[in-house]
């Protein structure tokens, strides 16, 4: 397979006005685990090797704080630098030893539309947690919302070395490694948040998490389904402020010869939004919260 500077998507911060009741939906509901706390910041991990997958930043009000990759060797951290600022973004921090508690070399960029990108190498990682039930594995995916997603998507492929899987009529999907996307780019008021997606190790962990979160007060809004891109199973929820996110399982493996589709590829007959046709459409909740949130000012 063609080689990204990217090794993988590592990690999300966001901002949350109540660390507290973040802190419980994250364990309680969602079953993430903390493994570093600060002042006015939690580090969240899964059953995977990561560090941490998501970081959760005490803040007035609601935000995506920065996306973070791991990149594959610590000399694609320079060039990632200087292509970034020859695209028209901008280093928002310079190359230097991480200051998070995964430790590690990074650095941090703004695209030029302003979306907070991270990239570290060295970082610190746990033994595989094993089978730990219904917790998710890691992170599968982020979708950011976009203005221009074909003029924008080049930032991600000349940047960061990223491989466009698949364009349908409203997003572009970027892979990074076999997942059959890392990020993907929608149709929206950007730079904004569409949604987070966790990867669960199989169909029972999703559908089982669904009936937890309902129980917990925080139904599917949109789901269960089978994605066309991707092929993967989802669930969506809302968080308690605000953010869209997923549970995924079974995503698509692909290589160099996958052939990439366009957006007559992916048309659906009318009535069906997925693979199974069961599910009904994202609730005007979800559809809300997809362009809600927005990258923090730095």
């Amino acid at each position: 397979m063609s080689e990204s500077r990217i090794s993988d998507l590592r990690s999300v911060a966001l901002n949350v006005p109540d660390l507290s009741k973040a802190e419980a939906f994250y364990t309680i509901n969602w079953l993430l685990e903390v493994v570093a706390r600060e002042k006015d910041a939690l580090y969240l991990r899964g059953t995977g090797a990561d560090h941490h997958l998501l970081t959760l930043h005490r803040a007035e009000t609601p935000a995506l704080r920065h996306v973070t990759f791991r990149a594959r060797s610590a000399a694609a951290l320079s060039t990632i630098a200087s292509d970034a600022v020859a695209a028209g973004g901008r280093v928002v921090s310079p190359l230097a030893s991480s200051d998070d508690p995964a430790g590690g070399q990074a650095l941090t960029v703004a695209d030029p539309q302003g979306r907070i990108l991270r990239f570290v190498h060295g970082d610190s990682l746990h033994k595989d947690a094993g089978e730990t039930r219904d917790r998710p594995i890691r992170l599968s995916h982020v979708v950011l919302n976009s203005k221009a997603v074909d003029g924008e998507r080049g930032f991600f492929e000349r940047v960061m070395g990223l491989t466009l899987s698949d364009r349908t009529r409203i997003m572009a999907f970027l892979r990074c490694n076999s997942d059959h996307h890392c990020i993907a780019l929608a149709d929206g008021e950007g730079p904004s948040l569409n949604h987070i997606a966790f990867l669960m190790r199989d169909l029972d962990g999703v559908m089982r998490g669904g009936g937890r979160l309902a129980e917990g007060g925080y139904p599917i809004v949109w789901g269960p389904g089978r994605h066309g891109p991707g092929n993967n199973l989802f669930n969506y929820f809302v968080d308690p402020f605000g953010f869209a996110i997923e549970y995924t399982a079974e995503v698509q493996q692909v290589d160099d010869s996958y052939r990439t589709g366009g957006p007559e590829d992916w048309k659906w007959p009318p009535g069906r939004i997925d693979h199974w046709g069961i599910s009904q459409p994202p609730s005007a909740k979800l559809k809300e919260a997809q362009k809600a949130i927005f990258f923090a000012k730095v």
